[in-house]
C-alpha cells in the first residue's frame, strides 16, 4: 500500500480539501489533524507516481498554499502522518522502502499523539526519539503510561492493525461561512465568496457531477435585519450543467455589479439543489502530452453558453434571444425567437415538416411577403417570370388566426434569378393574388 499524509499548517485541514482528495481516490479519511489518502490503486491512472505527486502539488499550492502544508509518503497511513508532523511548512517527505524504520526511529518523540501527556516521564527515562521508546522493554513501559503508546507505535512501524472511517461526500450541498468583518459593498461579496465557490466545485468534482444552477446567498447584520428581513440571495443560472469555477466567478460578479446592499452583510451561504452527473472527458491517444495540455486549457476558456448567460444578466432576459425551431408548415412561424434562458427546461423534440426532396428551401424569407403585379396568370418582378415547379399547397394555421391557403412555385426571371413565390387561394371567386416570399443566395 502506498500512503500520502497531508498536513494543513496552523489546525485541521479545511473540509474543501476532503472533496478534493475524492477526486483521487475513494480511500481517503482524517486522522487526528491531518487527512491520509491510499493512493496505491491510483497510480496508473495518474500515470505513475511523479505525475500524480505534480499534480497534487500544483492543486494544493492554488486551494492553500504551497507552505501551508507538509505531505509525506509512507507504506502505513501512521508512518506517513508521523513523517508528515515532522516535516517543516511546504516540505515533502517521501519513505524510501527499506530505509522506512530508521526514518521513523529518528523521529522525536513530540510526534506521537499518546506521548504528549508522558513527555516529562519519557524524557526523564531517556527517551528522546522512537527509536529510543522501542527498545525499552514494552511490558514495564505498558505499567508506566498504558497500552494506549505502544498500540500507536506499533501502528506506525507496521506491527498493528489499522482502520479508517472513509470520507464520503454528502448527496446535498450547504454550506455557510461568517464574514471576518461586515461587508457593506456588494462588489465586496465576490472575494468572499470565493472560498464558497471552490468548496462547491471540488464537492462537485468529489461527486462527478456538474450543477446548472446554484444559490448564494446572505444575512445582514442582526441589528439591520430586525427592519429590512433576514436577508437576501442570487441565483445563479448557467445553460449546462458544469464545475467550472471561473464560469461560477464570472457569473456571480455580473450579478453583483447591479446589486445595492441596503445593510452590512455578516454571513454568506452557497446551495446547490439539483446535480447531474458529468462524462468524464478521455484523453486523446493520437495527440502527444504537450497538444492534449494546450487543448486543455483551450477548454478553460469561456464558452458561447457561459457568455450568453452573462450577457442576459447584463443585458436582461428579454434582450438576449434564441431562435426555437417549430413544427408548422408555414414557412415564415417554423422559427420563433424567444428570451434566451440561463437553464432551459428540456422538451421533448417535436417532429418538424418534411419538404418534399424536389423542393429546395430559399435562405432568405421576406418578412412580410411582397405582393406582386401579374399579367393574367403570369406573375411580374423585374420583368415577367416563368414558372419552374409547382403548385405545392399549405392548409394550416386556422387554430391561430386567419386560415394559410397558398400554392408555392419555384419560378426564375432573367433579371431576379431563382425565386420562391406562392399564390394567395382567395375564396369567393375573388381573382389571386401573388406574392414573393423567398430568395435563394
Amino acid at each position: 500500500m502506498l500512503w500520502l499524509a497531508l498536513r494543513c499548517r496552523g489546525g485541521a485541514c479545511p473540509e474543501a480539501l476532503l472533496w478534493w482528495a475524492l477526486q483521487y481516490t475513494p480511500r481517503v479519511a482524517r486522522m487526528e489533524e491531518a487527512l491520509v489518502l491510499e493512493l496505491s490503486a491510483s497510480l496508473r491512472l495518474f500515470g505513475g507516481k511523479a505525475s500524480l505527486q505534480q499534480r497534487l502539488l500544483s492543486e494544493l499550492q492554488g486551494l492553500i498554499g504551497e507552505a501551508q502544508a507538509s505531505l509525506a509518503w509512507a507504506s502505513h497511513s501512521r508512518a506517513a502522518l508521523l513523517l508528515a508532523r515532522a516535516a517543516a511548512p511546504g516540505e515533502l517527505v517521501e519513505s524510501v522502502p527499506g530505509t522506512t524504520v530508521p526514518q521513523l526511529e529518528a523521529l522525536p518523540l513530540r510526534v506521537l499523539t499518546s506521548a504528549q501527556p508522558q513527555l516529562g516521564l519519557l524524557t526523564g527515562l531517556g527517551c528522546r526519539r522512537l527509536g529510543d521508546l522501542r527498545r525499552l522493554p514494552r511490558a514495564a513501559l505498558v505499567r508506566r503510561v498504558g497500552p494506549a503508546l505502544l498500540r500507536e507505535l506499533d501502528a506506525a512501524f507496521g506491527q498493528g492493525a489499522e482502520a479508517h472511517d472513509w470520507v464520503q461526500a454528502p448527496e446535498h450541498f450547504d454550506i455557510r461561512c461568517e464574514l471576518p468583518q461586515r461587508c457593506d459593498q456588494a462588489q465586496a461579496l465576490l472575494q468572499a465568496a470565493q472560498p464558497l465557490l471552490q468548496t462547491a466545485c471540488l464537492w462537485l468534482a468529489a461527486r462527478h457531477a456538474g450543477a446548472a444552477e446554484l444559490q448564494l446567498g446572505w444575512r445582514f447584520d442582526v441589528m439591520r435585519a430586525r427592519d429590512l428581513g433576514p436577508g437576501g440571495e442570487v441565483r445563479l443560472a448557467a445553460s449546462a450543467p458544469h464545475r467550472r469555477l471561473r464560469s461560477w466567478q464570472r457569473l456571480l460578479a455580473e450579478h453583483l455589479q447591479r446589486l445595492s446592499l441596503p445593510a452590512p452583510v455578516s454571513d454568506l451561504w452557497l446551495r446547490i439543489e439539483r446535480t447531474e452527473p458529468l462524462a468524464e472527458l478521455s484523453a486523446s491517444l493520437l495527440l502527444p502530452d504537450a497538444q492534449q495540455d494546450t487543448e486543455a486549457q483551450r477548454g478553460d476558456g469561456e464558452s458561447l453558453d457561459e457568455l450568453l448567460a452573462r450577457l442576459s444578466v447584463r443585458l436582461g432576459a428579454a434582450n438576449v434571444r434564441q431562435a426555437r425551431a417549430v413544427s408548422d408548415h408555414r414557412p415564415e412561424h417554423q422559427q420563433q425567437w424567444q428570451a434566451w434562458q440561463a437553464a432551459p427546461q428540456p422538451s421533448p423534440p417535436q417532429p418538424r415538416p418534411e419538404a418534399p426532396a424536389q423542393w429546395p428551401q430559399p435562405s432568405w424569407l421576406l418578412n412580410p411577403p411582397q405582393p406582386l403585379n401579374a399579367l393574367g396568370d403570369q406573375p411580374l418582378y423585374q420583368g415577367p417570370l416563368t414558372l419552374l415547379a409547382g403548385p405545392q399547397r399549405i392548409e394550416a394555421g386556422w387554430w391561430d388566426g386567419p386560415p394559410c391557403r397558398r400554392d408555392y412555385y419555384l419560378a426564375h426571371g432573367l433579371r431576379a434569378g431563382l425565386l420562391w413565390i406562392y399564390r394567395e387561394r382567395s375564396q369567393g371567386g375573388a381573382a389571386p393574388t401573388w406574392f414573393l416570399h423567398g430568395l435563394f443566395a
